[in-house]
């Protein structure tokens, strides 16, 4: 059976490795070394200069890291990809690639506060601008877009908002005005949405959350054409550094042959917690994308097979009822991160997003009192029971 007509399910376990090549290794081997030796002198040069294929040092390309790479390529529909030491190093290489002083960046009205601060650092140091747009319609879309827009940024659902992009739309425009589009499929993997499917040009992943889905990695990936990909190896990773490590790629490799299983559990728990948080009346807004009666439900229904496993919401009161809140969970973990086995909830304005002017946070509609819950595997009554017992405390 071909690889290209494996089910996800199936490919997530078996693609784009042979263990006839690792001596009948049903797990891929964790190629724990630096450098690589060659068989001659000569061969060390064919292997930098190209002319033969072959591992030269581990900052460069390394066996089991080309697992994960060829792999995640695979579920996301692309042509290759490459694996990074954090999602940051992932967005960060990709930005520099697709950018140079004078250029223009268009985003998401709301990403996350790192790249939110490193679009300030690339506007501060090498005069690189960027805005925000809504990108609700195709108007707002060609308006915003300038003369040295060199790249389009999504993150879709927005975090912590969960407000949706239309991918195809976003891409039928830019891709007229041969302008990148670059998504942050986080919050979905490629298991609910693959943004090269819909016309986009790059998909970035923090693999730290549901890709490696046990809170035990830090990792980024991104995936595109055999062209782009080559040109962010060659360049911003390699000569930046930002690279993963064999054993880092090994626990991804393990994540994802679960990945499906988990994610429609994240999934199935998410849903059945927004029923209950809908109309709690301790609750003053709720973000979710499978919440049927936003305006936003259309598009989910359209790019994505799920809502995803996070909820947002607003508590009734300030700062201090939020935390207060929180304070009183008991089962559900006070953390930052998201995908994880484990229920976890975070306080976007000061933690995540702390970074992010409160003006502009404001706009990005990151209030005092909003928290974001990564829905996590237990089951999903005794994350009911917690969050209940908390707001009779408030």
């Amino acid at each position: 059976m071909k690889e290209k007509q494996l089910r996800f399910e199936t490919a997530v376990i078996h693609t784009d490795y042979e263990s006839e090549e690792t001596l009948g290794s049903l797990v891929p081997p964790i190629y724990q070394t630096s450098t690589f030796t060659f068989e001659s002198a000569e061969q060390g040069e064919n292997r930098f200069s190209g002319m033969e294929e072959g591992f030269v040092y581990s900052r460069l390309g390394n066996p089991t890291v080309k697992v994960l790479e060829e792999r995640i390529a695979t579920l996301e529909k692309g042509e290759a990809a490459l694996a990074f030491s954090s999602g940051m190093a992932a967005v960060s290489a990709v930005l520099v690639a697709l950018t140079k002083t004078g250029d223009h960046i268009l985003c998401s009205k709301g990403v996350y506060g790192c790249t939110f601060s490193l679009m300030q650092i690339l506007h501060d140091k090498y005069k690189i601008d960027h805005d925000f747009s809504l990108m609700d319609s195709k108007q707002a879309i060609e308006q915003a877009i300038q003369p040295n827009t060199t790249c389009i940024y999504i993150e879709t659902p927005i975090n912590p908002t969960m407000k949706l992009v239309d991918l195809k739309m976003v891409a039928e425009i830019a891709n007229k005005k041969g302008i990148p589009v670059v998504v942050d499929n986080t919050f979905c993997t490629p298991y609910l949405q693959t943004p090269l499917t819909l016309g986009c040009d790059v998909v970035i992943h923090s693999a730290t959350k549901f890709i490696g889905g046990h809170g035990d990695v830090i990792a980024g990936l991104v995936i595109g054409s055999k062209e782009f990909i080559q040109i962010v190896s060659r360049t911003t990773q390699k000569d930046f550094g930002g690279i993963i490590s064999p054993f880092d790629a090994w626990l991804l490799l393990r994540g994802l042959k679960t990945l499906p299983i988990r994610m429609d559990r994240h999934c199935e728990n998410a849903k059945k917690l927004f029923d209950f948080l809908h109309h709690h009346p301790k609750i003053e807004h709720i973000f979710y994308p499978g919440n049927q009666t936003d305006i936003d439900y259309p598009i989910m229904k359209k790019q994505m097979k799920n809502p995803g496993g996070l909820i947002s919401f607003s508590v009734k009161g300030t700062k201090k009822t939020a935390q207060l809140f929180m304070n009183q969970l008991k089962l559900i973990k006070i953390a930052v991160s998201l995908g994880d086995a484990e229920t976890l909830i975070q306080h976007p304005n000061t933690m995540t997003h702390s970074v992010i002017p409160v003006k502009e946070r404001r706009k990005m509609g990151i209030e005092d009192n909003l928290l974001r819950l990564s829905v996590g595997l237990e089951a999903w009554e005794d994350i009911k029971e917690d969050l209940e017992q908390a707001f009779e405390k408030i």
